[in-house]
């Protein structure tokens, strides 16, 4: 993959480092290593990041080029892909697998599966998940195939642009079809796992749309849109409202409905780093009951 830039009149750069950061945005850390590995071209010949640049130069980004993998046990995997592109993976992750490996789970995760289908095409690049879903949440799970798409989603993500919205079967019935949760959350005393809402805490706020209540079982089916990204956001917000996720049993209860909590990460919308056009993915479905 080649980021490309021809330098036009009405272009004032001071220099190529300035358009690498400006105009691609990149960092400084990917600047540094595009540098040490020779991945900067002026007019097809290597050039240094301090040089200046005229019009008519034409600049390229090489970003894509081997990286250690070797961190990830490469597992053979049933990967349920949405979407893939020379520059992103979209999964939509089952309820029961972790994102990431760990000591509890250190073949069985997500990656594993990502690390060993990168593999069988040829990709040697590390396993880089944009966002993270809970172990029991289903849903879409985006792998960068460089540290560049995955620097230019992270931004995204906290500028607003990048866009996730959810499904939760949540116990009882909403006063309000419409409403805005706004509360700040922290780490749980004594608790390595466990979030609260906490006066102290960082800003949190979710927005959230009922959208069907089931009478005979007493359960609201809402659809929630993170504008912040914290730790079991969703989760702790709706148990905090007095409306857990069914099956929550770190924040609510459990449920003879549900083995796990019913939460789905169904929809993603972001500018794509390429092509600047408006991505949607959708996964069309809701598979709790």
């Amino acid at each position: 993959m080649i980021l490309k830039k021809k330098i036009e009149m009405t272009d004032n750069y001071v220099n190529l480092k300035e358009l690498l950061k400006a105009y691609f945005n990149i960092s400084d850390r990917l600047l540094l290593k595009l540098k040490k590995n020779s991945k900067i071209l002026v007019n097809g010949k290597v050039e240094n990041i301090n040089s200046s640049i005229s019009t008519g130069d034409l600049i390229q980004v090489l970003i894509d080029f081997e990286e250690d993998n070797s961190n990830i046990v490469p597992v053979k995997m049933d990967l349920n892909i949405l979407y893939e592109d020379k520059a992103m993976l979209i999964i939509n992750k089952s309820a029961g697998i972790p994102v990431h490996p760990s000591m509890d789970h250190f073949t069985d995760s997500l990656s594993n599966g990502v690390r060993y289908y990168f593999d069988s095409i040829n990709l040697k690049k590390k396993i880089r998940p944009v966002n993270r879903l809970d172990k029991n949440t289903s849903g879409i799970v985006i792998f960068a195939k460089n540290e560049y798409i995955q620097e230019c989603l992270v931004k995204q993500m906290k500028t607003g642009i990048f866009k996730k919205e959810y499904i939760a079967l949540c116990e009882g019935k909403f006063e309000k079809e419409k409403g805005i949760i706004n509360a700040p959350i922290a780490r749980k005393e004594n608790s390595i796992i466990e979030r609260c809402v906490k006066e102290d805490g960082d800003i949190a706020i979710t927005e959230y749309e009922v959208l069907e209540y089931n009478e005979n079982n007493n359960y609201s089916i809402v659809k929630c849109n993170l504008k912040t990204g914290r730790t079991h956001q969703i989760r702790v917000h709706l148990s905090y409202i007095g409306h857990p996720i069914l099956g929550d049993t770190l924040y609510g209860n459990s449920s003879e409905l549900v083995s796990r909590q019913a939460l789905h990460a169904y929809r993603v919308e972001f500018i794509h780093p390429i092509t600047h056009t408006i991505k949607q993915i959708d996964t069309h479905f809701v598979p709790f009951l």
